[in-house]
């Protein structure tokens, strides 16, 4: 594991990573369509005020703007050459945010998913996805990102693919998985499936987990799927806040920072060390997370009661795993 990781993780049992990139870059005026990517030129006192607004609200660790920083993603945008430039700079603002502080911060390298399918049904090969997440991954290191973070991958041949990646440049990474179907990513993994997988790899990520789905509470089962394993890996648990709405024209999430702090103490309780936020997660969320973090012991395994009591219902009845769908725990409340 990254040094980085490994000295916040000893010290407090836990690491607070960041929000959402997404959301935050929006409510900074970027446009629907725009590549956030560009900002890293165009805009870095914003992409750095991103950074800083997390570490400001107590995360220990904050991914780069380069999540759809990859030549197949940028080529909507006819930028497909610039990948290792801009994921170079993701990183580089990163890092001077990091440098700055008075404690340990982690830069954490995003690379999201090409965008294409693989496969025999799918356009893109092994080895061109491989070469794809190479390119974006020495741009992430040249920048001085101390671990590269794989997230939202929903299939288990990319996934693969980036681990390669990985192995080839020789970078510390960890990964993380959307499941958003009933329990499963869009490609049908089950969080079994998922630690299966990486038990398989050859070059097997420091971390893993979940992030995104359809919204905390699920996300929180599918952490219990991942700790029931008891596979010694740090699991990662990065949830949106709450559940989104359409208000006044614009994606709304209905997730209070009261619900996120329950949330991130549920989390860890559920088996995660590293635990973030993903889509609607404002640095108010965060600070309401690093002082429930701070202030509560670790505890039990929540069941999926209290979850639900906490968190609102699930999506889905069915969690992905077994043979039946799993009864809907009874709720009578929903804060957020």
């Amino acid at each position: 594991m990254s040094e980085a990781l490994r000295k916040i993780i000893d010290k407090q049992g836990f690491v607070l990573a960041d929000g959402a990139t997404g959301t935050n870059l929006f409510n900074m005026g970027l446009m629907a369509g725009d590549a956030p990517e560009m900002w890293n030129v165009e805009f870095p006192d914003r992409i750095t005020k991103l950074y800083q607004d997390s570490v400001d609200a107590g995360s220990d660790l904050f991914l780069t703007n380069s999540f759809g920083g990859n030549a197949s993603r940028l080529k909507l945008h006819n930028a497909q050459n610039r990948a290792r430039e801009l994921s170079r700079i993701a990183a580089e603002l990163g890092r001077e945010v990091a440098d700055k502080c008075d404690r340990d911060i982690v830069v954490a390298g995003s690379i999201g998913p090409t965008g294409e399918i693989m496969g025999e049904v799918g356009t893109l090969t092994h080895d061109v996805a491989v070469e794809i997440f190479e390119e974006q991954a020495h741009g992430l290191m040249e920048g001085g990102a101390d671990v590269l973070w794989i997230e939202t991958f929903s299939a288990p041949e990319e996934y693969a693919a980036a681990a390669e990646a990985m192995k080839n440049v020789g970078a510390n990474w960890c990964g993380t998985m959307s499941f958003d179907t009933a329990g499963r990513t869009m490609m049908g993994l089950t969080s079994t499936d998922m630690v299966a997988m990486v038990n398989g790899l050859d070059y097997p990520p420091h971390a893993y987990g979940a992030n995104c789905g359809v919204g905390a509470s699920d996300l929180l089962r599918t952490v219990l799927g991942f700790s029931e394993t008891s596979d010694p890996r740090p699991i990662i648990a990065k949830g949106n806040a709450g559940i989104p709405k359409y208000v006044d024209g614009h994606i709304h999430y209905d997730g209070t920072p009261d619900l996120m702090a329950e949330y991130a103490v549920l989390a860890r309780n559920a088996g995660a060390t590293i635990i973030g936020g993903c889509c609607g997660t404002m640095p108010e969320h965060l600070m309401a997370m690093r002082a429930a973090l701070d202030s509560t012991a670790k505890g039990d395994k929540p069941s999926l009661d209290m979850i639900t009591d906490a968190l609102g219902a699930f999506s889905s009845d069915y969690d992905g795993t077994g043979d039946a769908p799993v009864k809907q725990p009874r709720r009578n409340r929903r804060r957020g």
